[in-house]
């Protein structure tokens, strides 16, 4: 990255304003903006997120917000309430209270003497999703967002449920939001009411997996704050990003077809990351397309932002399977529109353990088929990653031919032309089961003449959900049925030579739960399908080689690094007691943060356990620790969450515990069952 000092706009930074809601509580934000915007106001753009803005997100702000003030706009970085330096308690994510208190904060930015009236909001992640919500109740400053991994469908396509299918990020993104809701405020900004605003906190916040785990159908709890509800609420431009690698690699594609504003879509290779620090790279000079947005949008200026195509994306080559890539090879790709005109629906048939050609054997999906059959042991997903990539520790899929020994697999003939799809396949199964509950994994390969497979994209579904994920039934044991599998969005390209192989599988442990028994899946030839989204190999639109400019930045935040980091991805298995685990370490290590005179450190630990295959042995751990220290003042919390199950139920037991020094202060524990619900 290139790091930039000569910026058009002289700019100041405020460490710590406190900004008041409706109800009396305060919130805590930092502000850069142009010194020239106490005489002439700017526009104002907010990041909205809950991850500490004076500490655990304060390098990466650095870089982006003084850069975006450098060209003209105030940059507010604000700690949503109960988080940080702002007052009051975080219990859940999405809460109509915390949106409500952006719409006061948006408008409490609008009056303000070197704000000129507009506003603008965004984010990566939760600070996306704040900003997309927030675009949908309509306040009236905000002209514009900009958001980069996100969902517009917070059960379908979120970290909680995919396919109706639960996901282990349910409880590790769970573990990670108990962990930062319980962090105390810096003594240094709120001063001695640091004690009582932590106290607060730790009294009020439970095991975040609860809530999550208690809606398991689509239902109010999810709808609120899902965009997808009714797209016409939201009414002003979006520029919208993600990476093929993250979880939210669907959203980008929905907005733009559904979206009736001006609207522009990118999608790169990158894990969970904001563009111009995209890893996977090539990372892409982002903040000067972000700029031209704002400016386009915030100050009228007439830029062109909007000419060129709808979507740019970037067409992933093939690569051998590997845990994490510096670099994906591959070229950016034009559709003007989306869905595009360029792009074809190409259905082959699934017959004996061969992906068809287009219209091969259709005659024997007019008859019963021959079954094959499948019931997978729960090893089966042991390297399937982890389902948003942050590339750190590496957590892409690994070589899958491990995955396909326990799997019913369909494979085309060697390619003879380079084939590239670009969107989300399909499978459509003529299906049945012995178990009244059973799921479905579909994993796309690429394969090459040496046989590695490298996972390309792929899809779940509970079957009980098959039909609906607001009113699931159980399945009759010997009945067929027709279901559908929508495997994640992707642009790859299959060079000659290579197989496409689709991989079908009765488990994906861990990253989903698993159902309360193995089913024996039987799955019918001919009338069973997979659908590829084929784009052409010539560019239908000649695009530049690298239409972007260079990743910059201004320089980021000074930082000391006392510890080292550690980053660990294990799989174990004892071949004597038939224990399998896999264990995670994400390690930040204690990094001082030299200008304000603060020590922190963030340690995550993941256990996923499995005897044999017995499926009421899974279980899954999350274990964090935060630590904040500065002179005499020492803190630290440390939370953990393990869920279990049996065929019946849910097992949640939780402990939290806050220090000052060596010195326990606050422990709690938490002990709930949760039913089943066709899960």
């Amino acid at each position: 990255m290139r790091y930039v000092t000569n910026l058009p706009y002289a700019t100041k930074e405020e460490e710590h304003l406190r900004i008041p809601m409706s109800d009396g509580t305060q919130l805590s934000a930092r502000v850069w903006r142009p010194a020239s915007s106490d005489n002439e106001p700017v526009p104002a753009v907010l990041e909205y997120i809950p991850y500490r803005k004076r500490d655990l997100t304060s390098v990466r702000d650095s870089i982006h917000h003084p850069y975006i003030a450098g060209h003209g706009y105030a940059c507010v970085r604000v700690d949503v309430r109960g988080t940080g330096d702002s007052e009051g308690v975080l219990k859940d994510e999405y809460l109509e209270q915390e949106q409500a208190d952006a719409e006061d904060t948006l408008a409490w930015l609008a009056e303000q003497p070197w704000c000129d009236g507009s506003t603008g909001m965004m984010g990566i992640s939760w600070g996306a999703f704040a900003a997309l919500q927030v675009a949908a109740r309509r306040p009236p400053s905000l002209r514009a967002i900009v958001i980069a991994s996100f969902t517009d469908d917070r059960h379908a396509d979120d970290m909680h449920y995919m396919g109706g299918a639960m996901l282990s990020d349910n409880l590790a993104e769970a573990g990670t939001m108990f962990a930062y809701a319980t962090c105390p405020p810096d003594p240094a900004v709120v001063g001695d009411r640091w004690r009582d605003m932590w106290h607060e906190r730790l009294e009020n916040t439970g095991p975040w997996v609860l809530p999550w785990l208690r809606h398991q159908r689509r239902e109010d709890y999810w709808r609120h704050a899902s965009v997808s509800e009714n797209y016409q609420d939201v009414r002003c431009p979006v520029l919208a990003s993600s990476g093929w690698a993250d979880g939210y690699s669907n959203a980008v594609t929905r907005l733009l077809g559904n979206l009736d504003v001006p609207r522009k879509g990118l999608i790169g290779p990158w894990s969970h990351k904001f563009p111009h620090l995209g890893e996977p790279g090539p990372a892409i000079g982002y903040l000067q397309e972000v700029v031209r947005w704002w400016d386009h949008w915030l100050k009228g200026v007439d830029n062109g932002v909007m000419d060129g195509p709808m979507l740019r994306t970037w067409m992933q080559d093939s690569v051998p399977p590997s845990t994490s890539y510096e670099e994906r090879p591959g070229r950016w790709v034009a559709e003007p529109t989306w869905p595009s005109p360029y792009v074809h629906q190409v259905t082959h048939p699934l017959t004996r353990h061969r992906i068809g050609s287009p219209g091969e054997n259709q005659a024997a999906g007019e008859g019963d088929g021959v079954a094959m059959t499948v019931r997978s042991p729960l090893s089966v997903g042991q390297f399937a990653g982890k389902w948003a990539s942050y590339n750190a520790p590496p957590d892409l899929p690994y070589d899958q031919r491990e995955e396909d020994g326990g799997s019913l697999v369909f494979e085309t003939d060697p390619l003879t032309e380079r084939l590239e799809i670009l969107g989300s396949p399909t499978v459509e199964l003529d299906v049945s089961a012995d178990e009244p509950v059973a799921m479905v994994a579909a994993r796309l390969s690429d394969v090459s003449p040496d046989g590695a497979a490298t996972r390309v994209t792929y899809g779940l579904l509970n079957l009980t959900r098959r039909d609906s994920t607001e009113d699931p039934e159980p399945l009759e044991p010997g009945r067929r049925y027709r279901a559908t599998v929508h495997l994640n969005g992707v642009a790859q390209a299959f060079p000659p030579g290579h197989r496409v192989r689709l991989s079908l599988s009765t488990s994906y442990w861990p990253l989903a739960w698993p159902p309360p028994k193995p089913a024996l899946l039987s799955v019918h030839e001919g009338s069973s399908t997979l659908t590829l989204p084929v784009r052409p190999t010539d560019d239908p639109d000649e695009v530049p080689a690298n239409p972007f400019e260079e990743p910059e930045g201004t320089p980021p935040l000074a930082v000391t690094r006392l510890t080292p980091p550690e980053q660990r991805w294990d799989v174990k298995r004892d071949l004597i007691g038939y224990n399998a685990d896999l264990e995670i370490v994400k390690d930040q290590g204690l990094i001082r943060f030299d200008e304000i005179g603060l020590d922190a450190g963030r340690r995550a630990y993941e256990r996923y356990a499995t005897v044999a295959d017995d499926f009421t042995s899974v279980s899954g751990e999350s274990t964090w620790t935060m630590r904040f220290r500065r002179d005499d003042w020492d803190v630290h919390v440390v939370t953990h969450t393990r869920l279990s199950c049996d065929e019946q139920d849910f097992f949640v037991d939780a402990t939290l515990d806050g220090y000052e020094g060596d010195r326990r202060v606050f422990s709690r524990t938490w002990n709930e069952t949760v039913p089943r619900d066709l899960l």
